[in-house]
């Protein structure tokens, strides 16, 4: 039986990292990741732009050359892909995890191809494939998409966008843009702040001049096949003509694969206990890394400030060889 120093689930810019520094310690280790290397970059928006610099996003000291002041999707795939390619980092693509557990201080990972024993574990899933629902009536209806790639395939349809976020925002500019017909719900009173600071007064201008429409302290109430049903900051009831739904409604961690792989959540944002020295979890030897240390607060990690979950993880590791 082949017993690995670490094994790390996911193949995104931290769990990369992690591996970076488990190879520069010459401890054996492999990453399984169920998509393509950095898969929530791979989905995310093709002209999607960081909010962070490109030094920002530089893993292992490895020089991040962006030609914009900001660094795009593209960009960001070819640089940490080129890294792994170039490290020759020891990666199992569209493998699934399914199963975490541990018996006499080892851990058995079972995936969708193999059964792996390692000493120690780091969860590094993010957050970006489980969609948070709004959990209204027709939510399942082809027509609605939890996902934002391109503005194309909107072009001369009616578009209600839902969110505020930077990912509602783009979408509705883009659409906007090609020949969409926007309409904007949003929950909160304003746009909200966290918005690009490039991006924001864009989006402000286009709906004050009325090219898009905003619902502030709006509801969604029903998604019906060619309507949308939603509620105003009175309580008045409103349908309106639609032909698609971008719900930009943000996302989740996988909060049942942290369950059973033992880890304690707490409060109201589910958020997994770690100790924050160490980045380990209540159960020995399993650790947390990146976005997904954040709960439902998916805001309060990204790349930029968890790159040194990875220092943290394998600093830890080898004062207990």
């Amino acid at each position: 039986m082949e017993m690995l120093d670490i094994l790390i689930i996911g193949a995104g810019p931290i769990g990369l990292n992690c591996a970076l520094e488990a190879q520069k310690n010459n401890l054996s280790h492999v990453i399984i990741e169920k998509g393509t290397i950095v898969n929530s970059l791979y989905n995310y928006p093709l002209y999607m732009r960081f909010f962070s610099t490109a030094e920002k996003l530089e893993i292992d000291e490895v020089p991040f050359i962006s030609t914009a002041p900001k660094p795009g999707r593209q960009e960001a795939l070819e640089y940490y892909q080129g890294i792994a390619r170039q490290k020759k980092l020891n990666i199992n693509l569209y493998e699934k995890v399914l199963n975490v557990s541990k018996n006499n201080e080892i851990f058995e990972i079972e995936t969708t191809k193999a059964t792996y024993h390692a000493k120690n574990v780091v969860i590094a899933t993010g957050f970006y494939d489980i969609p948070n629902l709004m959990n209204i009536p027709g939510e399942n209806l082809p027509k609605v998409k939890h996902y934002y790639t391109e503005p194309y395939p909107y072009a001369k349809q009616k578009i209600v966008v839902v969110g505020s976020s930077n990912s509602a925002v783009d979408a509705a500019l883009e659409t906007y843009r090609k020949g969409a017909e926007v309409t904007m719900i949003v929950r909160h009173s304003e746009i909200s702040k966290s918005v690009k600071y490039w991006v924001k007064p864009d989006i402000e201008n286009r709906i004050a001049e009325g090219n898009i429409k905003a619902h502030f302290n709006a509801e969604m109430v029903e998604i019906k096949s060619n309507t949308v049903v939603f509620k105003d900051e009175k309580g008045a009831i409103h349908e309106i003509d639609n032909d698609f739904v971008l719900a930009m409604t943000g996302y989740l961690p996988d909060f049942d694969f942290l369950r059973n792989s033992g880890i304690e959540l707490n409060g109201d944002c589910l958020n997994p206990f770690y100790n924050l020295e160490t980045m380990e979890t209540n159960v020995s030897n399993l650790y947390l890394a990146g976005v997904v240390c954040g709960g439902k607060d998916t805001h309060l990690w990204f790349i930029e400030n968890s790159r040194v979950h990875a220092n943290m993880i394998i600093k830890t590791i080898l004062s207990r060889s």
